[in-house]
């Protein structure tokens, strides 16, 4: 069969790519190896709890993502962040600090040292950096905050967004904005509080999910693209020919004009040898380091704890397991039944690889121990579940822009090749969205491009003699 555009790999990135060049008109087959569609986005009922086997929750403050989901007519149904989230919470010398969920949460808090709150005051009088080497994110934290809020606050908080190491990434690929704040206004402090007048909100606010959970935005586009979703097919190769490209798959192929790469970076450097070299190589060079999420559901009698926060974060430098723990019934209903609470802890990612492949009973001894230590728990969990992700999330380490410079480039080699996913502009759902709305942009712009020309007298394609 012939299509205008083949997408390949139907995890959010995939699905989202596909649905925005179907809504433009043009003829998708979206192609997934796996039985089912959306990635790692699976919520698991569970005797009345919900398990988040991969993302949480979507961030409402990328306007991609509001506008795919207002487009599923999935607004109505989106629950906020529970009310009950008020504070963060950070473990030093062995016990849970809370900080309030404020700019200054950090500046009155004994979290931090006294003379780590009076450098970290001291930002303002920071000058900006004047040369363009590329910094680590511990390097850029530690000059402009100083290394103490570097290694307490931001190594933590590295490990727990993005299951990294703050010495390993690169800033401009990790948080691009900020060096855009510290360029423009010559300080962060300056920029937040500028933010904050203009009546911006702290991102931790603009949180959402669904009462299904995140699982509930793929099965939406799955079911818009319809028969467009092939299942359970497993690409060997892709070839260029004149006219596009032969998607290669058991005993059969695909045609389509275009190609877009929407897997993990592994796949996309299988499927990129023989169309770009280079390409192929940069994608290969990205590591996805193995993650286990261990979920616990206990009745609410048990817990000591005022579950008053997301959930809590762990600095290296504590030496715990876990690099931290999501309060899942605090920050959405319908987490757990009446009377009981539930927590996602993280294991594993580029602190600790080895723990996230360790066998599952001893990763919920692992999590059980640590709640009961931190979290004043008592008892046996009600529900306890594990899922081990053999590769996790993509690390942006340094040199990570020039890799995405060869991944673009493999796109301007090979026309009609386009590539989108968490490993290339973000790690997050709604930075996936975006990046997926980018591609089907450039996919159908090349499109229409490739209609003009044809429509030219003289025009002639390889396809046609």
């Amino acid at each position: 069969m012939s299509y205008d555009v083949a997408v390949i790999g139907g995890g959010v990135s995939g699905l989202a790519a596909a649905y925005a060049l179907q809504q433009r008109g043009h003829r998708v087959a979206l192609l997934e190896r796996q039985v089912r569609s959306g990635g790692n986005a699976i919520s698991e009922p569970i005797g009345g709890f919900l398990m988040e086997h991969g993302p949480s929750s979507l961030n409402a403050g990328i306007a991609d993502a509001r506008t795919l989901a207002h487009a599923l007519d999935l607004d109505s149904a989106r629950c906020e962040l529970g009310a009950g989230v008020r504070h963060r919470y950070l473990l030093r010398d062995q016990r849970l600090h809370r900080i309030r969920a404020h700019p200054l949460g950090f500046a009155t808090a004994s979290y931090l040292p006294a003379l780590a709150r009076l450098r970290m005051l001291g930002e303002f009088m920071v000058p900006a950096k004047r040369h363009a080497a590329e910094e680590t994110v511990s390097e850029f934290w530690s000059r402009r905050f100083g290394g103490e809020f570097a290694g307490l606050v931001i190594d933590p908080l590295v490990g727990g967004l993005f299951a990294g190491m703050a010495e390993e990434l690169s800033m401009p690929a990790v948080f691009p904005r900020l060096l855009e704040m510290e360029r423009r206004y010559g300080s962060i402090s300056r920029a937040v509080l500028a933010h904050r007048r203009s009546g911006g909100r702290m991102p931790g606010r603009r949180l959402y999910s669904w009462p299904g959970g995140m699982q509930t935005l793929p099965d939406a586009l799955g079911a818009a693209l319809g028969d467009a979703v092939k299942l359970g097919v497993a690409i060997r190769r892709i070839r260029a020919t004149g006219a596009g490209f032969r998607i290669e798959y058991g005993a059969g192929s695909v045609l389509a004009r275009c190609v877009v790469l929407a897997t993990q970076p592994h796949a996309a450097a299988a499927l990129l040898d023989g169309l770009d070299g280079a390409g192929a190589e940069a994608a290969a060079s990205i590591d996805a380091p193995p993650l286990a999420t261990v979920f616990l559901g206990y009745r609410r009698d048990q817990v000591a704890h005022p579950l008053d926060g997301l959930g809590y974060l762990t600095p290296a430098s504590e030496g715990r397991q876990l690099t931290g723990a999501l309060f899942a019934s605090t920050m959405f209903p319908g987490r757990a039944p009446a009377g009981h609470v539930a927590f996602s802890a993280y294991l594993g990612g580029a602190r600790a690889p080895q723990l996230a492949q360790a066998p599952g009973e001893d990763l919920i001894a692992m999590a059980k121990a640590e709640f009961s230590d931190l979290l004043g728990i008592s008892g046996e969990p009600v529900v306890a579940r594990v899922r081990q992700w053999p590769r996790g999330l993509p690390q942006y380490r340094l040199g990570h822009g020039e890799k995405v410079e060869a991944l673009r480039a493999a796109e301007r080699n090979r026309p009609g090749l386009f590539l989108t996913g968490n490993y290339l502009n973000g790690l997050s759902v709604a930075s996936c969205i975006a990046s997926a709305s980018q591609a089907a942009e450039r996919v159908d712009a090349f499109l229409r491009d490739s209609v003009a020309e044809s429509s030219c007298p003289g025009y002639v394609t390889a396809a046609n003699g």
